[in-house]
């Protein structure tokens, strides 16, 4: 006879698969200038409740607008192209060139923008969030500004 943690274990093993096809994304997400952001894999795509996955495209000579994801953790998979992403530490912009191939990881709330320097190739990213869905805070800026009195 099963317990119920082993019955409610085997009840897992019988979910369902989803399969978003890569022409199948939608552009339908938060947006900060300068990129085009797609959704893949979020609670409204494909059910999940801790995730969200996506491809961002930044066109060449463009920068997106300064912006961070809110509590989301975002991990970053360079597809193609050198994007740069730009964040600040003390009074400084600090800049990390990346290459196909590299992953980057973005702690929640850091204001950060990316970066594409290459004046003829677009830059594809996949990106990964540990919130189901596509937090994106525009801001003026990379620093944070004084709270009114």
């Amino acid at each position: 006879m099963n317990t119920p943690d082993e019955a409610s274990g085997t009840a897992a093993w019988h979910g369902r698969i989803e399969h978003v096809r890569g022409g199948a994304l939608t552009g339908d997400t938060a947006q900060t200038s300068g990129m085009r952001r797609l959704e893949a894999i979020s609670g409204r795509t494909v059910g999940s409740e801790r995730l969200w996955m996506g491809r961002t495209h930044v066109a060449p000579a463009t920068n997106s607008g300064d912006h961070h994801h809110g509590e989301a953790e975002t991990a970053i998979y360079v597809v193609s192209g050198h994007p740069v992403l730009v964040f600040a530490e003390g009074d400084h912009e600090v800049r990390v060139e990346t290459e196909p191939g590299d992953y980057v990881f973005v702690p929640p709330y850091v204001p950060h923008r990316e970066e594409n320097p290459s004046p003829d190739e677009e830059a594809v990213v996949v990106i990964a969030r540990s919130t189901q869905e596509a937090i994106v805070i525009n801001l003026p800026n990379l620093w944070p500004t004084p709270d009114p009195e």
